[in-house]
């Protein structure tokens, strides 16, 4: 085997990403597509943009909200693979910003070891 030796210290240092998280930092999108998403966190407002991306009067927990947003987001993709008219860009972007910035409001795992 080759590479970095394994040192169960640097294991208890650095505690598993929430599974949610690990499912959005998987996803390979369009450069574009994710340069806009990054940009507009800067303006993202979770209590007005949420609550209107998801149509519910209260935004929901953060992982109740990347669950819907995570199936929004692959039915968009799909919708933009297949070029159907249907596909919004600028609402692609809404659900990819709020995807990021509910990832940042997950609740982090303790480190292993602890």
């Amino acid at each position: 085997m080759t590479g970095t030796p394994h040192t169960p210290a640097a294991d208890a240092q650095s505690p598993a990403p929430h599974p949610l998280a690990a499912l959005v930092t998987g996803l390979r999108r369009p450069a574009l597509l994710i340069r806009a998403a990054r940009a507009g966190l800067l303006e993202y407002n979770r209590s007005r943009d949420l609550k209107r991306l998801m149509r519910l009067p209260h935004p929901p927990a953060p992982e109740h909200a990347l669950g819907a947003l995570l199936a929004e987001e692959a039915v968009l993709e799909e919708t933009r693979k297949a070029g159907d008219a249907r596909y919004s860009v600028a609402r692609h972007i809404e659900v990819l910003i709020a995807m990021m910035a509910e990832v940042r409001l997950l609740p982090r795992p303790a480190p292993r070891g602890a």
